[in-house]
């Protein structure tokens, strides 16, 4: 083969690739994923909220020892310290921001802690006066502390709801329920996952699962934050199922839940120098001979080109067909 030659087979071979592009590293949005307007929103019940018996104040604020989903997975029993409020129980028995409490126990009765709701079911339930023993991580180093509770006299301050998206084996997404629906469901404050997403072909839809529905238990474990049912939707395999516990207009109620996979789907073909073909998300692409023969469509328009020169095309007009054309 001379040097042109091997020059144009190069020439040739680089434009086949043009336009290629690497393997997506995560699966698609799901295109049929139902949010209603209506769930988008907080719900608006602050004045129940400050109505609700306040329970005792330690002065900590409690947060997630990690920020992203994989490390709240991973990380180990115990809250991180956010904030101390100064003057506080906390802070007179020497609480600082940052420090991890990994124990506590209230007459001798240890309390699990995970999770912020898990703090707060402990405020609410340990009356005025009583004495919480914590072990107290702080950078490395673990100690012994007292604290005394006080009565709270002011309600604390609103928590925004977080939400998070399960689309590989369900199509959910849910958010952390507000104090009000916690509390009524038996839960501390930032614990259940409200269901306000679901895509139309989500097995939980067939379940009976319905949009405000708040999860708080699967397979009898306590959802005490919503990774913890995002958590066992991932680790479940494929052919699982799932029983969820349910809180529904003030009844609860025990649904057992399957799960699917994902659809595959042809994205590309092709043959070298000849023929080539794409389809991603509702576009689509032809190629024949280098080009020479182009057609380009999406949902709403399509355009072909002929001879690399001439082009044309078209898609949906503004306005509806005459009924009868």
């Amino acid at each position: 083969m001379n040097r042109f030659a091997f020059l144009a087979l190069v020439i040739l071979v680089s434009s086949c690739s043009i336009g290629r592009r690497d393997l997506p590293t995560e699966p698609p949005p799901l295109v049929d994923m139902e949010e209603p307007l209506e769930r988008r929103a907080e719900p608006d019940d602050e004045a129940q909220r400050v109505g609700l018996a306040t329970g005792s104040f330690t002065g900590v604020r409690a947060a997630d020892r990690a920020a992203s989903l994989d490390a709240m997975l991973e990380a180990g029993d115990g809250v991180r310290v956010a904030g101390i409020v100064e003057n506080s129980p906390a802070d007179m028995a020497g609480l600082a921001e940052d420090d991890v409490i990994l124990e506590a126990r209230t007459g001798g009765v240890p309390h699990a802690l995970h999770w912020p709701s898990d703090w707060r079911a402990l405020e609410l339930a340990a009356p005025p006066g009583s004495t919480i023993s914590l072990v107290v991580d702080r950078a490395g180093v673990e100690r012994n502390v007292d604290l005394v509770t006080v009565r709270r006299v002011h309600p604390p301050d609103r928590v925004a709801v977080e939400r998070f998206r399960e689309e590989s084996k369900v199509g959910v997404v849910v958010r952390t329920a507000t104090e009000v629906e916690a509390r009524a469901a038996g839960l501390g404050p930032g614990a259940g996952a409200v269901i306000v997403g679901l895509a139309r072909g989500s097995p939980w839809r067939k379940a009976g699962i319905v949009f405000g529905d708040l999860v708080t238990a699967v397979d009898g474990a306590p959802v005490r934050h919503p990774v913890v049912l995002v958590d066992a939707i991932r680790d479940a395999k494929d052919d699982a199922r799932l029983v969820l516990t349910l809180a529904r207009d003030g009844a609860t109620r025990d649904v057992t839940v399957g799960l699917a996979r994902r659809a595959g789907e042809l994205r590309e073909f092709s043959v070298p120098f000849v023929f080539d073909y794409s389809y991603d998300r509702g576009r689509s692409e032809t190629s024949i001979l280098l080009g020479l023969y182009k057609h380009t469509s999406t949902r709403a328009a399509w355009r072909t080109r002929l001879l690399w020169l001439i082009e044309f095309g078209g898609g949906e007009a503004d306005r509806l067909e005459e009924e009868g054309s």
